[in-house]
């Protein structure tokens, strides 16, 4: 090649790289560039983001929504029209969630609120099969006491003992957190109503810090729960003896405060709630009220403790008959040295 041509031949291809050197130098200065291996690092992400959960911002998008949309049901239950607007609310995040599922039919979150919504709204079936889709996916452990209780506390009220006996067992934990302070309550229903009332109260009492400090909602709700398992069993001294305890910790809070830790539960079966509310009327020495809901109680003819309520009724009675005009004199309950539950090592 001639020296000429040699030179066209250099600056022909010189020119072209001297121009998207420039333009990328002017791209530089206009905006900082992204590495490519940033870039490449991204686009991956999302790639395989995409690929795993196609739908996975819309689905977080509505669970949110949702949520929102639960948590504002207590605020809805009080006033006129408040079980219109409560079912209302949760009919919205029911239909929400079930197109979420559609979307990712095997999202955990996803299934353990539609299973909980089910069950608010009575869509027993249907939240049965979305709460066991999501501990067949994560496994009890990892579903957590929220699902896992709940499928107990369904089962309970279903009458299958057996079942959910084996669900609450799982729910079991610390009992600071609410949701495992209630599986431990319906566990020791459940097991009392099996036959098993000694292993009823050892749930309670083992799940009871040995001193505690501070009696919070959860505390009291299971404190509670043991004496009206005593007061159950016939121990009426160990019964007043928790009462007394939880009595001489909260003094005039105990009757708000214990309203309050029972405003959690949904009972199972339901009339246990007048049993409550008549042993704790009872301990606070309102026996006028402790007599109304003892006859509640008393009033169902299939209540597995109705004669241990109408031994409340006719003691109410003839502490009245003896003291006309007066009212009766609260803690006449004997001292006891019952069997302390069994401690789990």
């Amino acid at each position: 090649m001639a020296r000429g041509d040699v030179a066209l031949h250099t600056r022909a291809v010189r020119w072209p790289i001297l121009v998207a050197l420039s333009l990328a130098a002017g791209r530089a200065q206009a905006k900082p560039a992204v590495p490519v291996a940033q870039r490449e690092d991204t686009s991956a992400t999302d790639f395989w983001r995409e690929m795993i959960e196609p739908h996975g911002a819309t689905v977080a998008a509505i669970v949110a929504k949702a949520r929102s949309a639960i948590d504002k049901v207590p605020e809805l239950s009080d006033g006129d029209r408040a079980v219109d607007r409560r079912q209302r609310a949760l009919g919205d995040a029911y239909g929400m969630l079930r197109y979420a599922r559609r979307l990712a039919p095997e999202n955990p979150e996803v299934l353990g609120l539609l299973g909980a919504t089910a069950d608010e709204l009575g869509k027993t079936r249907q939240a049965l099969e979305a709460l066991e889709a999501c501990v067949q996916i994560q496994g009890p452990a990892r579903a957590g006491s929220s699902v896992t209780g709940r499928l107990g506390m369904i089962y309970l009220r279903m009458g299958r003992l057996d079942d959910a006996v084996r669900w609450l067992r799982h729910a079991q934990g610390p009992i600071a957190v609410a949701d495992n302070a209630v599986a431990v309550v319906h566990l020791a229903t459940a097991l009392a109503a099996r036959g098993q009332m000694t292993d009823a109260i050892d749930v309670l009492g083992n799940a009871l810090p040995a001193q505690p400090i501070y009696f919070a909602d959860p505390l009291l709700l299971v404190s509670f729960a043991l004496a009206v398992h005593y007061d159950r069993d016939e121990q009426r001294g160990a019964a007043f003896e928790v009462l007394d305890k939880m009595q001489s910790a909260m003094q005039q809070e105990l009757g708000p405060f214990m309203r309050r830790a029972l405003a959690v539960m949904r009972f199972a079966p339901p009339e246990d709630v007048y049993y409550y509310q008549a042993l704790l009327y009872e301990a606070r020495g309102d026996y006028t009220e402790a007599r109304a809901e003892w006859a509640l109680y008393a009033a169902i003819p299939d209540a597995p403790w109705r004669r241990r309520a109408l031994d409340h009724v006719q003691a109410i009675d003839a502490q009245r008959s003896a003291r006309p005009g007066a009212a009766p004199t609260p803690r006449t309950a004997p001292r006891s040295s019952a069997r302390p539950p069994r401690r789990v090592p």
